[in-house]
């Protein structure tokens, strides 16, 4: 059982390591949402996680070259910066 435990001013709780493993949560930064009265935690996701991966297997596995690859390093952190 997860019980809150006070940590300095605030309060926290401990997860146990399986529920920590199964949900691959280790060393991850985390995102808190109230979710019908309960807490969500899940990894916090960053904006196009894994597309550079993704995108050289797709060229890869199509037998393209790499040729227009430097926009694959853009520092583009959010949706807002694009324009539709």
């Amino acid at each position: 059982m997860v019980q809150l435990v006070k940590i300095g001013n605030s309060q926290g709780i401990r997860i146990p390591k399986p529920f920590i493993e199964q949900a691959d949560l280790e060393g991850k930064e985390l995102a808190l949402e109230v979710v019908n009265g309960g807490l969500f935690i899940a990894p916090k996701k960053q904006p196009r996680e894994g597309w550079a991966v993704s995108i050289e297997a797709i060229i890869a596995s199509k037998g393209m070259e790499k040729s227009d690859e430097e926009w694959l390093g853009a520092t583009l952190t959010s949706d807002d910066d694009l324009e539709w």
